[in-house]
Parts: C-alpha cells; structure tokens; sequence
C-alpha cells in the first residue's frame, strides 16, 4: 500500500510544474487524496460492503471534488491534475500512466445495468472538460482535447478534438510518449479554411494572368486583390501563431 502511494506522490511530482515538494504534493494534491480514498472504497466494494464504499466514495467527492465510484478500476500511475469537477464512473477502467485534467468526464449512456463507461488504455491524456460516453475504448497513448466529446472508440496514438469528437492526427509509435500540448492543438476548420484560402489563390493568379494576356484587368480588381492579399497574410500569421481565425 505504501509504495502504490509513494509511486502516486511521485506521479503526481513528475507531471506537474507548479509541485515545489514532495510534502506539498502529499498535503495539497486532492487528485492524490481521490485516488487513495478511492482505493480504501473500491476494496471495500469488492468485499460486497457498498454502503461503506459509498460513504467514502461521497466523502471523496465532498474533500476533493473528485467524483469517483467505487466499482471503477484505476491502474497504476494515473494522475488527476487540479481534478475539480471530474467524474468516474462505475464500469469505468483506467489504464496505468493516464493523465486527466479538470472536468473530465468518463459517462454511461444507457440506465441499463451492464458495462456503460469508457475504457482507457494506458498512457492516455484527457484535457480538461472533455467528456468520454458509453461502452467505448480510447487506444493506449491517445489524446483527447479540451472541450471535446467522445462516443466512438479512438485507435492508440490518435489525437481527438472537437464535438463530436474527430480524429485529426494519428502519431507514430515513436511519438507516443509526447503528452499534450494545451496550447497546441490542431484546428480542423482553420486548416480546411486555410487550404481553400490557398486553392483560391492559386485560381486567382491563374486568372491574372489569362487576363494579362488578354488585356482585361482594370484597377479595381487590382485594389480588391490587395485587400483579399492583406486578409489572408492577417489569417496565415494568426493561424500559425495559434491566435485563431
């Protein structure tokens, strides 16, 4: 028991930047505190004792803001980083070395009493409000981004962003260890809207030069080239910055 809470201290110390010490992670992580009471609920649980692993399932929730039912099964390694808001449910399985932010939500969608909730292979990063739904599986090592909502598997080493959730990179095996970026993710539309931007003016320079040779352009088309130029210079560099559209 207390090398799994040494190994959880440690965790918790290697993936946060804000943890100044050891002593600080002990006293002051409550997604430490969640999982180490949520073990206690969850042996409870298996000793058929539900009533008492409910009681401490609730006092998780009510110390840490961490909502966690005992029935779930959290591998080794998995850190809960802020964790305020964050709901596990009862069919749930975490693999070891998976990283959830604030919010995170692993949900059943049906009332019917059968496996329900989200499978978690090893080394999976969910941003922060993400929500998970349903009897899915998410692929070791894949990444789900800020806000988005999952309800169809993901393959390993996918990362997965928007609502509903899309796959829009797919990493090698060799990049599986690079965690996520917040600040970093992909954007589908800017990118779409960025290859339509290119497509146009590669048109635009075509039809240029047909109508050089034809002696049809005038300066109006000029000024509204311009313009259109000064657009997609301003779109391309916040595009690139990661500002937005």
């Amino acid at each position: 028991m207390f090398e799994r809470m040494k190994e959880d201290i440690n965790v918790a110390f290697q993936n946060d930047p804000a943890a100044r010490s050891k002593l600080e992670v002990i006293l002051c992580y409550p997604g430490v505190h969640a999982l180490w009471l949520h073990r206690i609920s969850h042996y409870l649980w298996r000793k058929r004792w539900t009533i008492s692993s409910r009681l401490i399932s609730h006092l998780n929730r009510f110390l840490t803001g961490i909502e966690i039912h005992p029935a779930a099964e959290i591998g080794r390694g998995v850190f809960i980083d802020h964790g305020m808001g964050v709901v596990i449910g009862e069919t749930a399985i975490i693999g070891d070395g998976c990283l959830l932010y604030k919010g995170v939500v692993l949900g059943g969608t049906t009332i019917e009493k059968t496996k329900r909730h989200p499978n978690l292979g090893k080394k999976v990063v969910v941003g922060s409000n993400a929500c998970i739904l349903g009897n899915i599986t998410i692929g070791d090592y894949a990444r789900i981004g800020s806000g988005s909502v999952v309800t169809k598997d993901v393959p390993p080493h996918a990362t997965v962003v928007g609502v509903p959730g899309r796959i829009i990179k797919q990493r090698k095996k060799e990049e599986q260890e690079v965690m996520l970026d917040h600040g970093q993710l992909p954007d589908p539309i800017a990118e779409a809207i960025m290859m339509v931007l290119k497509e146009n003016c590669k048109l635009k320079q075509r039809i240029k030069k047909l109508e050089n040779a034809l002696n049809l352009s005038n300066g109006e088309d000029d000024r509204i080239s311009e313009t259109e130029s000064e657009v997609m210079t301003v779109f391309m560099k916040n595009y690139k910055d990661g500002d937005g559209i």
